[in-house]
């Protein structure tokens, strides 16, 4: 499945709020980024926006420290709802690997990756652009946002043992000591923090196994229909023919299975020329035609599959679909 790489709106409106408390209101910051004011009611931005979003705050704000800044006002609503879930962890490293399993429901530009050593791990961030180059602020605020998760969950502030960026020095090193309170290098192989691994295995005081397996649940269920969220129609017309029965699939339940509003569901098949019942039609048509020609089922049976509460309703279809009425058309095309 293909998928557009996208943000949740949580982490959208944590650039937003970040430019807000520096003075910049979010009119004037959506209109210097080239971004509609109606992207606000989006589910999901593409990952480009987000990147106009960086690129129009650095403008609008002109601190050199905006990403640490974002990233230190990280709050729990800017992690969806991956934040429910690191709050029953039982460690700070399962806190993160809970990150990096489900990072696609914060957003889909980077990936952590934890290269644990003798004395202390490397979490690692990968970031993954689209076709505008990322805003180094983007790097600067993730990083800082490790910071500040960890600080909720471990009710400490987290001082990692080293961190190193792949980019330049933005702004003054007094900046990043206040956020890391460690040594910061710069131009490094790769971005992320070095910590020592008694602090990321300590006990967490919150840690609640059976919270974190129901939240760990829901968030599995959440990254599902993400994941469908970018279905194309061969995707959904494959989830109409598996969900086929005597009780036919309604437009509610694709767009649930979607993870989408019936209204985007509605606009998105707009946009392919197409309607949910003209889609079930095919669906319905291209079943009948294949279990009708197999000859493994009475006609009878085949209409109740379809889920034709009469025969002669799905006599009639079959007829409107070929031409023919059932009887013939698989006397016809047998064998």
């Amino acid at each position: 499945m293909t998928l557009e790489a996208t943000v949740s709106m949580g982490w959208v409106n944590t650039v937003i709020d970040a430019a807000g408390r520096l003075g910049v209101d979010t009119e004037t910051l959506l209109a210097a980024s080239g971004i509609p004011a109606e992207a606000l009611a989006w589910e999901r931005w593409p990952i480009d926006h987000i990147t106009r979003l960086w690129h129009g705050a650095e403008r609008c704000t002109g601190d050199s420290g905006f990403g640490l800044k974002a990233g230190a006002g990280v709050r729990h609503a800017s992690l969806d709802v991956v934040s429910f879930a690191l709050q029953s962890a039982a460690t700070l490293r399962e806190a993160i690997m809970l990150v990096q399993k489900y990072q696609r429901l914060i957003s889909d530009g980077g990936r952590f990756q934890m290269l644990p050593g003798h004395r202390g791990t490397w979490i690692v961030y990968h970031p993954r652009q689209g076709r505008l180059v990322f805003s180094p602020h983007q790097l600067e605020a993730v990083l800082a946002a490790v910071i500040t998760f960890s600080g909720w969950l471990t009710g400490a502030d987290l001082k990692p043992i080293k961190v190193q960026f792949s980019q330049a020095r933005l702004g003054a090193q007094a900046g990043y000591q206040a956020v890391f309170g460690c040594p910061v290098e710069f131009e490094q192989a790769f971005s992320g923090l070095l910590v020592d691994n008694a602090e990321l295995d300590k006990v967490l005081p919150q840690a609640d196994p059976g919270l974190s397996e129901m939240h760990e649940q829901f968030s599995a269920g959440r990254l599902v229909a993400l994941g469908m969220q970018g279905a194309s129609m061969p995707d959904l017309r494959q989830w109409l023919v598996t969900q086929m029965s005597q009780k036919l699939p309604r437009r509610r339940d694709a767009a649930r299975a979607l993870g989408v509003s019936e209204r985007t569901l509605a606009r998105r098949l707009q946009g392919e020329g197409l309607t949910f019942n003209g889609l079930l039609d095919d669906v319905r048509r291209q079943l009948a035609l294949e279990e009708v020609s197999l000859q493994r089922q009475s006609l009878a049976d085949i209409a109740q599959s379809l889920g034709y509460a009469e025969a002669s309703t799905f006599y009639r279809a079959f007829q409107r679909w070929t031409g023919l009425p059932p009887v013939r058309w698989r006397k016809e095309n047998a064998g």
